[in-house]
């Protein structure tokens, strides 16, 4: 068997352990993805807005501080 031939038999055998693998994996169910999927998105607007926040105060406070000393 040449090194062609042994590289093919261990891609195929590595692709049968990845299959094997995948059936061991318990997949979370649609609604648990959904569920979690609408976490996240809330806690990105969430800290998004609270970080738009904080860059507003600064930029009014910097704005302020830059008028004071003109």
């Amino acid at each position: 068997m040449n090194s062609k031939e042994r590289w093919w038999k261990r891609f195929i055998n590595y692709l049968r352990d990845v299959r094997n693998e995948a059936k061991k994996v318990t997949w979370p169910s649609r609604r648990e993805v959904i569920n979690t999927t609408l976490v996240v998105i809330m806690a990105v607007v969430f800290f998004g807005f609270y970080l738009f926040l904080w860059d507003v105060i600064f930029s009014w406070i910097l704005t302020k501080v830059e008028t004071l000393l003109r």
